[in-house]
């Protein structure tokens, strides 16, 4: 191609060649018709759409490592899928229609200033990926703002406005809302162009759109970012995720409420607090919140963005009976380690086992180290 391109047409046919990594199946084997192992991806398309199949292979496609695929994967981008068509049909039953008068740089409400600015950072993200051929890195960006900032966040925080009294409040959530909806599925389109078409679709006689997605500018949001707005919605979120984290590692029962104290709380965090405390209680599952200038006896301490809280757990936990727990599963996880590492320096082993058993054990030990350390933080978090 190249040399008739430069013989027949006088220049180049193309300038960059991008080389994709072989596909193979989810233990890391060759595809091969003898073993069984092949996917076909038709039958991928038929059973979960050509929209997650193409997620999935953009998702896993890193450079210099081949593409491990596995049915749960596609499945999984699936049901982000639906995550966003869902999303999107929230949006809709509460009046989030685009607004050609909106305009995103003069937003007052803070949690709306927030979406916006982690949306540009997503935005950035993307452009910057696709631009360099790092198609996983740009998945990667616009799925966790999908799914965990606009889905998990953004829209459970904006629930009581958009269930509340009319007003210039609600108004401009519901715009914001919109205004988001279609930055996502721009942001997305290169990945699952027929979703992202079909829902742009449903709004294409809005005015001020074009009728078609495919059609549109790429979002440039650049100077939308508002690190005050980050501070107070982002102080919020981590509390609330490090609160149910330690809910889930000192296996505090799912329907047990708790009190929260703050503990030595400067004027700032404790605003926030107070500000945010209906919703937090609610989505941590709390009883109350107070401000203290110690922890209270056996509870486990949590560190957020500088601030201090305590979550007691004397009367809730079997603090004694969970320390050995835990020390129980770390022993077990430390014999796995040295099992796999024991294989791992056995030079006979690296030469005889193929290449996909040896990165399954390599994986298998990293997992376990993690969650070694995962269990570390909650017997630390115990002992405090």
């Amino acid at each position: 191609m190249m040399m008739m391109g430069l013989q027949f047409m006088d220049k180049a046919p193309f300038r960059d060649v991008y080389i994709h990594a072989l596909v193979r199946d989810e233990k890391g084997a060759k595809m091969s018709k003898s073993k069984g192992n092949v996917i076909d991806p038709l039958q991928l398309i038929d059973q979960y759409g050509a929209d997650a199949l193409r997620f999935t292979l953009a998702a896993m496609a890193a450079q210099g490592r081949d593409i491990k695929l596995s049915v749960s994967r596609v499945e999984g981008y699936k049901s982000f899928a639906t995550k966003l068509w869902n999303a999107a049909r929230f949006a809709e039953m509460n009046g989030c229609g685009h607004d050609q008068d909106f305009e995103p740089r003069l937003a007052k409400e803070t949690l709306n200033v927030w979406a916006i600015g982690e949306c540009a950072k997503a935005a950035a993200e993307v452009t910057s990926a696709i631009e360099g051929y790092r198609f996983n890195e740009a998945a990667a960006a616009i799925y966790r703002f999908t799914w965990n900032i606009f889905c998990d966040w953004y829209l459970e925080l904006s629930k009581p406005v958009l269930s509340g009294e009319d007003g210039p409040s609600k108004q401009e959530t519901r715009a914001t809302v919109a205004f988001l909806i279609d930055e996502i599925c721009k942001l997305l389109h290169p990945f699952m162009p027929f979703l992202t078409e079909e829902l742009w679709a449903i709004k294409a006689g809005a005015a001020g759109r074009p009728q078609m997605l495919a059609l549109t500018r790429w979002p440039d949001l650049s100077g939308l970012e508002n690190e005050a707005a980050e501070r107070e919605i982002g102080f919020v979120v981590d509390l609330v995720s490090e609160i149910r984290s330690v809910r889930v590692e000192t296996n505090v029962p799912p329907a047990a409420q708790m009190p929260l104290v703050m503990v030595g709380a400067e004027h700032e965090p404790k605003a926030v607090v107070e500000r945010w405390k209906p919703m937090i209680t609610r989505l941590a599952r709390l009883s109350d919140i107070s401000f203290a200038y110690a922890p209270p006896d056996q509870s486990a301490q949590i560190i957020v963005r500088g601030a201090t809280a305590a979550l007691p757990l004397g009367g809730v936990v079997d603090l004694a009976a969970e320390r050995g727990r835990l020390s129980k599963e770390i022993g077990k996880l430390e014999q796995e380690v040295a099992k796999i590492d024991a294989k791992l320096q056995n030079p006979d082993f690296i030469a005889r086992a193929p290449d996909e058993v040896v990165e399954e054990q390599r994986e298998r030990r990293a997992e376990a180290l993690a969650r070694t350390n995962k269990i570390n933080e909650a017997l630390n978090r115990l002992a405090g």
